[in-house]
């Protein structure tokens, strides 16, 4: 159980220390880090690197 609570308590961690916000996200917070918003996931080739809305990703 220990190592569940570890892996729990870590996880949100990483994504803050990375300065992603799952939470939230508009497609102007996208564009101002130089990222699309693409409908369910980013194309091939192309990184994630945030949210534009619930089922928008913004990719770079």
């Amino acid at each position: 159980h220990a190592l569940l609570n570890l892996l729990g308590r870590n996880v949100p961690i990483s994504f803050s220390s990375a300065g992603f916000s799952l939470s939230h996200g508009t497609p102007e917070d996208c564009q101002n880090r130089g990222g699309f918003c693409s409908r369910g996931s980013c194309p091939l080739g192309i990184t994630r690197i945030g949210l534009c809305s619930l089922r928008d990703f913004c990719c770079r």
